[in-house]
């Protein structure tokens, strides 16, 4: 059994499966379990929206790239220290974006395309990626808009952004009435959030009607969990999504996490969550549901 898909530690980014991997940049015998998917086992409604993902080259250049990284033994040195020095003051995405290391990767520039079912000359105006990181994924997705917009809480990580010329939000700035965007990324960020059903109501006012996209990741089993002063606790807002299966979860939060607020499915994939690693593992991996929502005409639940 995959153990760690079970982790149910609070610093579940940053305990993740450290895989055996092959000299090209793959893990043996274990890729094929970050797609696997059980059609079956998801609801009816779901089944037909599900898309299958696999290994692409992109997937396999970023992994290459993390072992080449994990080998530098004295950079590695010096980021152990530095991080065992920073860590109780320093938030982790601080440390990972002044040290330059930490780099995510959720999708590809293809997997992103099939997921929106666009080509690769498509372009709208305007994207929004919540909680960017360094970037990396916001370049991907970007290349589509003719504006990108990110928010980031890390300092560090914000001025990674300003680099790539991103324009850089206010956590509070990004819901401006009237300012809409074409497509809003919400990658790996719903179960670091005090208020996840808030979000997603801020995000559906803020796309653009009738055509506009969220993309969302969330990293599955669900374990919502926000950072305060250094230490973990849960967030004010306790999203319980039921299951323990990958496929139950992606149908709960299908049928009724999304159901609720006002926004329906259009396409769902299973991802590997990837990080750059460390001394220690080559790379971290953990399981990501990524779907295309669409604001739905109904919500059930517009009271809340």
């Amino acid at each position: 059994m995959w153990s760690g898909r079970y982790v149910r530690s609070p610093l579940v980014r940053s305990l993740f499966l450290n895989m055996v991997s092959d000299s090209d940049g793959t893990a043996v015998g274990e890729t094929h379990e970050w797609y696997r998917c059980n059609p079956d086992l998801l609801g009816e409604s779901v089944q037909p929206l599900f898309i299958q993902s696999h290994l692409d080259s992109d997937t396999k250049v970023f992994l290459k790239q993390s072992m080449e990284k994990s080998g530098w033994m004295f950079t590695q040195l010096y980021h152990s220290l530095v991080s065992t020095v920073l860590s109780p003051m320093v938030s982790r995405t601080s440390i990972n974006g002044f040290l330059g290391r930490g780099s995510m990767f959720v999708f590809s520039a293809e997997q992103f395309r099939q997921l929106l079912h666009i080509g690769p000359e498509w372009r709208a105006e305007r994207l929004l990626d919540l909680g960017a990181g360094d970037g990396g994924v916001t370049e991907v997705m970007g290349a589509h808009f003719r504006e990108v917009y990110a928010t980031e809480v890390s300092p560090p990580m914000k001025w990674h952004l300003q680099r790539k010329n991103y324009k850089v939000l206010g956590i509070d700035e990004w819901q401006q009435p009237g300012f809409q965007y074409d497509v809003i990324s919400c990658l790996n960020l719903l179960d670091r959030c005090d208020d996840p059903l808030h979000l997603l109501l801020d995000i559906k006012r803020s796309l653009v009607p009738n055509t506009g996209r969220l993309i969302l990741a969330a990293v599955l089993p669900f374990q919502p969990y926000v950072e305060v002063g250094g230490r973990w606790q849960r967030p004010k807002e306790h999203l319980k999504v039921k299951g323990k299966l990958w496929e139950e979860q992606v149908t709960n939060f299908s049928n009724e996490v999304f159901r609720r607020v006002g926004f329906e499915v259009e396409a769902v994939t299973r991802l590997p969550y990837l990080c750059e690693g460390d001394m220690y593992n080559d790379y971290y991996v953990l399981d990501d549901a990524v779907f295309v929502l669409k604001a739905s005409d109904i919500s059930e639940d517009s009271d809340h």
